[in-house]
């Protein structure tokens, strides 16, 4: 019930903070193109906060319906323009001027996800190298001569800094012509090349959660082995030591060391039962965790430390703040990049549609995120401001890039479509975003029970 409520509770602040960012840029760049704003609401429906302000007595609102929002121009067509607010609406504005505010919102969701990630750079972000894990056997990976250990120092000759790198491009690889060229680092240093060839099954392979387990290796992670135990903590008062191996805590299954920290973050100062290895026997002891306030987070502690063997495996990814601004932006653009490709190759049907997701699944990973702390809950900000940006861009009538194409038409022809012929069109558009909602609720609720 607390993990239902802290999706829920995470997913509208993110979606809340998102749209107001969408929102401010369409209302910043009106009112800097002298446009009058009539209303800028946070959510749809009824208003439940609202305050009047400005001298054109704009409206703020808090909408009840935390899934949109909108700003509200003065248009002549909704009705006749005050003759002391001649060439204030958004029709009176030259289509350019249009143009400029429909792509604002856009734009700010970018902008946004520039400022995340330069916030993630300058703070310093834990990273660890690509490495491969268990190899499963007659899997592509072993055919292809993957072994436990190997760093991946390269895929298709993109340099492999982190998981998400390789991610991007496997994907994009594997969509593409179905292999994939790996450069590794075996554990005695020596460096192979390696081709992952999956054929015509490639398709199911961009399936969520199906990338690993059909491509028959696991990304390495360090096991959840005690490499320090501190003087003061949980784990020193129930008796653990350097070199135990966690295997379970509050009957929750761990195997690697984040699988550890994730499961005692999510339980300051519970009373809970540890099953570990040590010298091969198993045991179990009760420990009360500790409790960390991390920015207003409350967040358990067990007081350990990783082993010092995983130490290589990881870096942390910090820049000062100069550079920061070009990797964010950097960043920014291939994520940016790597979800117009797919989005293209899902109508294609080279990438599974199963990744369409429903808010059912995104307040999941909004919850799994913010439990995570700050650095990940702002990276998933900035991948679903991303997201927000590039499909407000699709030429679909009711979205902002649907209204551009109608801009551009009035500009080219010297005159807006006629009004039969916009509303046919954005019913089709109505019609298609419904229909894309039922199939990511479909998504979702198929994700549950699966």
């Amino acid at each position: 019930m607390i993990e239902a409520l802290t999706s829920l509770a995470a997913f509208i602040v993110a979606i809340s903070v998102l749209v107001a960012v969408h929102e401010f840029g369409h209302y910043i760049v009106g009112r800097w193109c002298g446009m009058k704003v009539l209303r800028y609401s946070i959510g749809f429906g009824k208003p439940l906060l609202t305050k009047v302000a400005g001298k054109d007595n704009t409206e703020y609102c808090l909408s009840a319906i935390p899934l949109g929002g909108y700003v509200k121009f003065l248009d002549e067509r909704e009705g006749p323009v005050d003759p002391s607010d001649q060439g204030r609406a958004f029709t009176h504005k030259p289509v350019p001027a249009r143009i400029a505010v429909l792509l604002a919102g856009p734009a700010f969701n970018f902008l946004f996800a520039i400022l995340a990630y330069w916030a993630l750079f300058i703070n310093g972000v834990p990273t660890v190298r690509p490495a491969v894990g268990e190899v499963t056997p007659a899997s592509y990976a072993s055919e292809a001569g993957l072994r436990y250990g190997d760093r991946i120092l390269a895929v298709d000759g993109r340099e492999a800094a982190d998981w998400e790198a390789v991610l991007v491009t496997v994907l994009d690889r594997l969509v593409s012509d179905g292999q994939v060229e790996l450069e590794l680092e075996g554990d005695d240093g020596w460096q192979r090349s390696a081709t992952l060839i999956v054929g015509e099954n490639r398709s199911h392979l961009t399936e969520p959660g199906t990338l690993f387990e059909g491509l028959g290796f696991l990304p390495w992670q360090p096991p959840a082995i005690i490499g320090s135990v501190s003087d003061d903590g949980a784990a020193r008062a129930a008796g653990l030591l350097p070199g135990d191996r966690i295997t379970g805590i509050d009957n929750q299954s761990v195997a690697t060391f984040a699988d550890l920290q994730t499961v005692v973050a999510a339980r300051p100062g519970a009373t809970v039962p540890v099953v570990y290895l040590r010298g091969g026997e198993q045991r179990s002891v009760e420990v009360t965790l500790g409790s960390v306030d991390e920015n207003g987070v409350a967040r358990g502690l067990l007081g350990v430390g990783i082993d010092s063997g995983a130490g290589d495996h990881w870096y942390i990814r910090k820049y000062d703040a100069l550079t920061a601004v070009s990797e964010a932006t950097a960043q920014t653009w291939a994520s940016t990049a790597f979800t117009v490709r797919m989005l293209g190759r899902m109508f294609t049907g080279d990438v599974s549609v199963k990744n369409i997701s429903g808010p059912i699944n995104i307040a999941q990973y909004a919850g799994d995120s913010a439990q995570a702390g700050l650095n990940s809950f702002l990276r998933f900000l900035a991948l679903v401001s991303i997201s927000l940006g590039v499909l407000n861009l699709l030429p679909v009538p009711v979205l902002d890039g649907g209204q551009i194409v109608f801009q551009t038409i009035e500009g080219l022809k010297g005159s807006p479509l006629s009004e039969r012929s916009q509303l046919l069109s954005q019913q089709a558009g109505i019609f298609a975003l419904l229909l894309l909602m039922t199939f990511a609720f479909y998504n979702d609720i198929a994700r549950l029970i699966g």
